[in-house]
């Protein structure tokens, strides 16, 4: 036998000729490998006498029972109040299948360390499976982990076509909820209606976007580029609306925030410029955070269950981790409610 080496699954899979994706099934214990191609690439990990952690275990018959849960956070959404819950929920309900949660706050996750230092809690079996939240609708390091066969859950993630097993996607329906926020302004007869949106990268916020205009098309109402706003937090949101309301001559008499932080934000600049909501702005938002019934206006907004989202994508990343992967991707998406208060008027 060989002298005892550190390998990674690159190397096995060119000593092997397989691909790394194979080889990552194989160490997975995934059934879609034809026998032959298992057996040769079992043959190396041997013949050199190193054995991944991953597949140490997977071969003993033992699970890792941690979880990655990985918070892509470069707008410090930390700050935000939905954090800690959407933390807290995954934590929780791991825990009751007897899973830890290892959480890592990524600042960017296109940085070459920040990739590999993801990358490596899978390839050295630290953790059995990932959650993302956060990401882009299209991120690389992602994408890369699924085809290397790894239990990979997303919040917030539209790729037609993409139907892996070990993909498991948890959206909001977010275009709906975009076209119900113009179809309530609109009955409450507004025709000047702005958006303050997030970032066009994340499938949220591109929805989001998509029904914004498309409903506007539909009730015949004129889009002003000047009253599409991007803002991350409740700093975006103020600092938004403050440009807005300093610079533009005509003013919309509502604004759909893509969420109930911006929504502050955009109110408490309105009341800085000596206007008020919803006398002279009407505004809605999305999410519905704990403060929203109680900001002055109470806000307008939808509902969002998160804790039904993220213990959902919580189970079903562990039940595929017990149970194996299913024929396809496991994708579920869940409406929001419009809460009804004080943030929005008749005009």
């Amino acid at each position: 036998m060989m002298k005892k080496i550190e390998l990674n699954s690159k190397e096995i899979a060119e000593i092997a000729g397989v691909s790394r994706s194979t080889v990552s099934r194989v160490i997975n214990n995934y059934p879609n490998v034809p026998p032959k191609t298992r057996e040769k690439v079992m043959k190396v990990i041997e013949q050199y006498g190193y054995t991944p952690n991953i597949s140490a275990r997977a071969l003993a018959g033992k699970k890792t029972k941690t979880l990655g849960l990985f918070f892509i956070d470069q707008w410090q959404f930390s700050k935000d109040s939905s954090a800690n819950m959407l933390i807290t929920s995954v934590i929780e309900n791991a825990s009751t299948y007897g899973y830890i949660v290892l959480t890592s706050v990524v600042r960017d996750l296109k940085q070459p360390e920040s990739m590999k230092n993801v990358k490596e809690m899978f390839y050295q079996g630290s953790i059995t499976a990932g959650i993302f939240i956060g990401a882009e609708n299209h991120e690389p390091v992602i994408e890369e982990l699924i085809a290397e066969g790894f239990i990979i859950g997303v919040i917030d993630q539209v790729l037609p076509g993409r139907n892996e097993p070990n993909r498991i996607v948890y959206n909001l329906n977010n275009e709906q909820a975009a076209k119900q926020a113009v179809d309530y302004l609109a009955g409450l007869n507004h025709t000047k209606i702005g958006i303050i949106n997030g970032d066009l990268k994340k499938a949220a916020a591109n929805f989001k976007f998509k029904g914004f205009i498309s409903q506007m098309e539909h009730h015949g109402l004129d889009i002003n580029k000047a009253w599409i706003m991007y803002g991350h937090y409740e700093a975006g949101g103020y600092e938004v609306m403050s440009n807005l309301l300093s610079n533009s001559k005509e003013l919309p008499t509502a604004v759909f925030a893509a969420n109930d932080s911006l929504a502050f934000g955009a109110i408490r600049a309105i009341h800085d410029h000596s206007l008020k909501v919803p006398d002279d702005i009407s505004v809605i938002g999305m999410n519905d955070q704990v403060l929203s019934a109680y900001y002055k206006p109470a806000l307008t907004t939808f509902k969002v269950n998160y804790e039904l989202l993220t213990a959902g994508i919580t189970q079903s990343v562990i039940h595929t981790i017990e149970n194996g992967a299913l024929d396809q991707r496991i994708a579920v998406s869940f409406d929001c409610t419009l809460i009804e208060r004080e943030s929005c008027k008749r005009v």
